[in-house]
């Protein structure tokens, strides 16, 4: 039986794993009375309730084609810009990859960076040109416009020339011609087997064993799973291994307790171990992580790891030491908030953790405010409470001193009535404008470089601005020297003043000074902003204050007071909205905003002494 392994890379929402799916569904790999889910390779509860892939995992299949009985190891890999570290691993371990591209929406920032890294790998990718069914597909201006991207990408003569499909991932269906129509994915099975080599490490297959860790989780009887290719030699139970770091400097050493294979959705242990150039999960280290080298006693050098693109974005974690602390959650300690953030930066190597200098703070460095939004709602869940600072982008210094910041590449679709207002806001961000112009049905597609700070707080912006109709993609692009200051004119905010349980008639009163972020019958406290002010300043209000009762009616009844229903904010629109003074509180029941110093007094001693 012969093997291939390969990854499915695209921007997201352009159906990888939809397309997954299908693969899996015609391979044979469920039983004809089997129940099935909807992207089942998504099975984390946030991949399922936000529609995205967060973490790379793998799949198997067995296809019998025209070159025979043939193990096809499939790695289904996030779209987001946020989780590219996972794709950069994912590539150095398979020979091949699918990119998918959406026949309507095109090349988009995404795809060039996912592109970029499976050419810079040396692989050849080859072209699937999904939803080809859709309304407003064009698939010969989608088929061209990626030709000129792997031009672009600098491409060799040899990756120029990638074959193409065309696919329909939703209705699994894919054809090499439109004009010859078909009803199953097997052209894109034999495609896959055809181009794609089978591992060089095959021919390894008698020498030490060695495998470099890609991916990392925890599993409750087996412990610490590393997932990656076998570069050499095979995987038995038993066999003694040592893990080596990048420069080759020994961390453990122990004995393989568990081989296991991908067959299908699940994971199956091989006792009789796995050869060279399959995907597999070994159990039985404990300290080894990503980008380690697991190998025999006797090999001396660690096998060559992918660096990883720096983080641009951090943001302060600290305990939550508000009044309202710890009422509602059972992670509350410091040690706990510090060893949870560690072994997300063990297991995400896109995360830097590094302790601050104020006590019982964390600053926390990720590639976007998507990715550590997803960290702070899983810790959210697990019954965390913690306190989150105003996302700030990391700076770098070259060579000559010089302040440098990270730009992105951003991509709008917007309707065309709403292009003026769009360029103008992101123009007064210091975004500068390359290139525009029509993407069919009334709609314009506007591509800029923005600096990163620009984007932060803006998606809300952004989504007023063009009613819910616009879709915004941004990819980190490079650094270039600092722009100077940005005024992203947020207006102010209204500042409880006291503590307790807000009144109706209080806010009903309040409401002609702003938007409210609270309802009737919430506990609030001094410091906490419970709305936005309608003008610029910040305002501090009473959110208590009863009506007062008094013993003279008149002769109608009083009338009811009726509030107008709050505005929620989910966490990243939270963490995206604060200034810098500003905290977002994150408990397992309620999200918060508050000022960084509760008091009215100490605050305005602070400014003035600014």
């Amino acid at each position: 039986m012969s093997l291939r392994n390969i990854a499915i890379i695209a921007h997201v929402d352009h159906g990888k794993t939809t397309l997954v799916d299908q693969l899996l569904a015609q391979s044979g790999i469920f039983r004809a009375n089997e129940a099935t889910v909807e992207r089942a390779m998504d099975s984390n509860d946030q991949e399922r309730e936000r529609g995205i892939t967060i973490l790379a995992k793998c799949t198997s299949v067995l296809w019998n084609g025209k070159a025979g009985e043939t193990r096809i190891n499939i790695i289904d890999t996030p779209g987001h810009a946020d989780f590219g570290g996972e794709v950069e691993r994912i590539l150095g371990m398979v020979d091949g990859c699918v990119l998918l591209v959406d026949a309507e929406e095109g090349v988009m920032p995404q795809t060039k960076f996912v592109l970029g890294k499976a050419l810079k790998m040396g692989l050849r990718p080859i072209l699937c040109l999904n939803k080809v069914d859709r309304a407003h597909a064009d698939p010969d201006r989608v088929l061209n416009d990626a030709f000129d991207l792997f031009a672009a990408m600098g491409a060799s003569d040899e990756q120029l020339d990638f074959p193409h499909i065309y696919a329909s991932g939703k209705n699994g269906w894919a054809t090499l011609d439109l004009a010859q129509p078909n009803d199953n994915l097997g052209p894109l099975f034999d495609l896959i087997v055809d181009h794609v080599p089978p591992p060089k490490a095959e021919a390894r297959k008698d020498e030490p064993f060695q495998m470099l860790s890609v991916l990392i989780e925890s599993d409750p009887f087996l412990g610490r799973l590393l997932t990656g290719r076998i570069e050499a030699g095979k995987a038995v139970p038993g066999l003694a291994i040592k893990a080596l770091s990048r420069d080759g400097k020994e961390i453990e050493r122990g004995r393989i307790t568990k081989v296991l294979a991908f067959r299908g959705l699940k994971r199956q242990p091989i006792d009789a171990g796995a050869e060279a150039g399959d995907i597999v999960a070994i159990a039985g280290l404990s300290k080894a992580t990503v980008a380690d080298t697991l190998c025999a006693m006797e090999v001396v050098d660690a096998l060559p790891a992918q660096p990883i693109d720096p983080p641009t974005i951090s943001m302060t974690v600290s305990v939550n030491d508000s009044p309202l602390a710890g009422r509602e959650g059972d992670k509350v300690q410091s040690r706990v908030i510090a060893a949870r953030l560690l072994k997300e930066a063990e297991s995400n190597v896109a995360i830097r953790v590094t302790e601050t200098s104020e006590k019982d703070a964390f600053e926390v460095a990720g590639r976007g405010e998507l990715q550590l939004g997803v960290l702070i709602e899983g810790m959210r869940r697990e019954g965390f409470e913690v306190s989150i600072s105003r996302p700030r982008v990391v700076f770098q210094t070259d060579e000559n001193g010089q302040r440098m910041e990270p730009i992105e590449d951003v991509m709008i679709d917007v309707d065309d009535e709403f292009t003026g207002i769009v360029i103008e806001k992101l123009s007064a961000r210091k975004a500068e404008l390359k290139d525009m112009g029509p993407s069919g049905a009334g709609k314009t597609r506007i591509s800029l470089m923005s600096p990163s700070r620009s984007l932060i707080g803006y998606q809300g912006e952004f989504l007023t601005d063009t009613r819910g109709s616009g879709v915004l993609n941004r990819v980190f692009s490079h650094y270039e020297p600092y722009k100077g200051a940005i005024d992203a004119g947020r207006k102010g905010v209204l500042v409880s003043n006291s503590d307790g349980e807000t009144a109706a008639y209080a806010l009903w009163n309040l409401e002609e000074r702003g938007t409210m972020f609270v309802g009737a019958g919430e506990k609030t406290y001094q410091g906490m902003i419970i709305g936005e002010n309608s003008r610029a300043d910040d305002l501090d209000v009473n959110p208590m204050k009863a009506k007062q009762l008094t013993n003279v009616r008149a002769s109608g009844k009083d009338e009811a007071v009726r509030l107008t229903p709050p505005r929620r904010m989910t966490l990243e629109q939270a963490i995206a909205y604060i200034e810098e003074d500003e905290l977002v509180e994150v408990t397992p029941k309620s999200i918060r905003l508050r000022k960084q110093v509760l008091n009215p007094s100490f605050r305005k001693r602070r400014v003035k002494e600014e």
